[in-house]
């Protein structure tokens, strides 16, 4: 098999592409619940601009303590407080290339169709990745509060459960984070090595349908504590100094990321070269 520009051709006789290389990358972090589109972010930055970080406030709730109404008590007034996140635009930007040249001589392989059907994926795991910056970045804040609020939010099992994932470690590790409002995590984001230990130990539940024929069957989607479990191997993993793997898994609540898209002038084109290497196209 012969090659031009990274691309194979047989000069004898050719096969037609038909196949693409396997996508491994499952990007569950991007395609979760844990996304919701908030219009606010897109509207802020529709009406106005040169900005890319703009401030969203929030209303506080109502707080004070209560007084008692007994004839002898003066009443006194509270307020509420407000509160506002900021949130940022994010701009990504790929090209890629092929050469007419590369098309003819395979016979009209449609290698920009192929481009083409996997843009959408590509950005998919570029977004995230982002992502799990961003996790990585909040749960590695040095300032006061943001210590605070890692280690409110940070389950180490090593300190728990003899070191090990056990059935009470989510548990355990929600209700650290907020106490009886821990029925709002719904996601939990693993590594393909800890669901495996999850599943060695039955701790692991599948959800199951009924088909037509009244058979009841196991869906490939899993539940711990009653929590999705979603598997990526995209979620961190490192090895301690003794050689040990340590995993990060990361329970989230539906909505935990606020997103939107606000767009861009001119989001994607084709740019034709007829001169270069005898003829080029970069979609963009």
């Amino acid at each position: 098999m012969a090659k031009f520009n990274v691309t194979s051709f047989n000069p004898q006789a050719f096969g037609a592409y038909i196949n693409t290389i396997p996508q491994v990358s499952k990007n569950e972090l991007i395609k979760s619940r844990a996304l919701s589109v908030n219009s606010e972010i897109k509207r802020v930055f529709v009406s106005q601009t040169g900005t890319a970080y703009a401030v969203l406030p929030m209303y506080g709730l109502l707080g004070g303590d209560v007084l008692n109404y007994d004839g002898g008590t003066t009443i006194t007034a509270d307020t509420t407080k407000t509160y506002e996140r900021g949130v940022v635009v994010i701009g990504r930007a790929k090209a890629w290339l092929e050469q007419d040249f590369a098309e003819d001589i395979t016979g009209g392989a449609g290698f920009m169709d192929n481009v083409a059907s996997q843009v959408a994926e590509y950005f998919d795991g570029v977004d995230q990745n982002t992502l799990l910056s961003v996790l990585e970045g909040i749960f590695n804040m040095q300032d006061e509060e943001g210590l605070a609020f890692a280690d409110c939010h940070t389950l180490d099992i090593s300190e728990v459960d003899d070191g090990c994932c056990g059935s009470t470690t989510l548990n355990t590790a929600v209700q650290k984070t907020s106490g009886d409002n821990r029925s709002k995590y719904t996601i939990c984001i693993m590594h393909s090595a800890v669901a495996t230990n999850l599943e060695n130990l039955n701790m692991l539940e599948y959800l199951k349908y009924t088909d037509k024929e009244g058979i009841q069957r196991s869906l490939n989607i899993g539940t711990w504590n009653g929590r999705t479990v979603l598997v990526d191997d995209a979620m961190p993993a490192e090895e301690d100094e003794n050689g040990d793997s340590l995993y990060t898994t990361y329970v989230l609540g539906q909505g935990a990321f606020d997103y939107a898209d606000v767009g861009v002038n001119v989001p994607y084109e084709i740019y034709r070269d007829p001169f270069t290497n005898g003829g080029q196209e970069k979609p963009s």
